[in-house]
């Protein structure tokens, strides 16, 4: 396949990532734009599309506009908010940075369980006060890790609580994938979530968001958790019912969570979430570790070279499931 290429890059012309498309072989016709309008003489040749965290909107315009697609790549490992439907019917594979993100998001994780574990928000203000105010904090070793989702995020998730003696507890969608996995003690199908939600003392969901895994996580998820459990997103906003999990954690149906996604981002001012001591709030960054953007341009240089050789491509993304 190798030879004149063209590839459409759907991004802001300033983002400094783009540099890095030097790299191509020079040869490689490269557009960029933030509209449709950057892509009207590119667009009827195009091989490629790079969705450079650019919006739904405008991938579903110059995806119209390019007949010949034959691959398009997200630069974000979720790609609910990119799918619409000529894209999901096409040929054209798609493909993502699944994995990237796993170990940052498997630390924050692990930084949330410590959070509440050994108090720390009641150290910083104790501290802040000017208060000397001992307490018992919690041995997470022995403690009964379950995981909402177990892909790449998950697994580093496993991973990092294994190494503090935790007991991991898993759903996934396909049992079998995992149940060798010698991190997990047991691994459910969704319809027994309930069963593993009653045993764990910290609930991860890392799951991907499609019709299934929307609102997974509901009241009665909720209320069948222990009132002494921590909920943690790491995955996506939607897959946990918002309104039920502030009146969970106001009326102390578990004890605290901890949120890296939500529903709509930002977060609005004077959202409820804001004003709750027993919530850990990230404003959807737990990923952003330095150099994070470099290296979703290194995996997109290195799948381009594989397409333009004939080979398999990294991450293809099932269309039909969403991830």
């Amino acid at each position: 396949m190798a030879g004149t290429l063209t590839l459409l890059v759907l991004a802001d012309p300033t983002a400094p990532q783009l540099g890095l498309l030097g790299r191509l072989p020079e040869e490689t016709r490269i557009a960029v734009g933030d509209c449709a309008e950057a892509f009207q003489s590119a667009a009827p040749e195009g091989d490629v599309i790079l969705c450079w965290f650019a919006a739904r909107a405008l991938l579903e315009q110059v995806f119209r506009m390019a007949p010949r697609v034959r691959w398009v790549h997200s630069s974000a490992a979720g790609v609910d908010t990119l799918l619409f439907p000529a894209l999901v019917a096409s040929p054209a594979p798609l493909t993502n940075s699944r994995g990237l993100f796993s170990a940052p998001l498997g630390e924050f994780a692990l930084a949330a369980i410590l959070f509440f574990a050994k108090g720390l928000r009641r150290m910083a203000g104790s501290q802040a006060a000017g208060n000397w105010d001992p307490f018992d904090p919690e041995l997470v070793a022995g403690k009964t890790l379950g995981i909402v989702g177990c892909g790449d995020i998950g697994h580093a998730v496993a991973q990092r609580a294994h190494a503090l003696g935790m007991k991991i507890l898993a759903v996934r969608r396909r049992p079998e994938l995992c149940r060798e996995d010698p991190l997990m003690h047991a691994v459910f199908p969704p319809e027994a979530r309930r069963e593993m939600l009653v045993a764990s003392d910290y609930v991860v969901a890392a799951a991907p968001l499609t019709p299934e895994t929307r609102g997974l996580i509901g009241e009665a998820e909720l209320r069948a958790m222990k009132p002494s459990a921590v909920l943690i997103n790491i995955g996506r906003g939607p897959v946990i019912d918002e309104l039920a999990l502030v009146r969970a954690l106001e009326e102390r149906w578990i004890r605290g969570a901890a949120l890296d996604v939500f529903q709509q981002e930002p977060l609005p001012a004077g959202h409820p979430f804001y004003r709750l001591e027993n919530l850990l709030l990230s404003p959807h960054c737990a990923d952003h570790t330095p150099g994070w953007m470099d290296r979703a341009m290194e995996f997109f240089l290195e799948n381009f070279e594989r397409f333009r050789q004939g080979e398999p491509l990294r991450n293809i993304v099932d269309k039909t499931l969403g991830y």
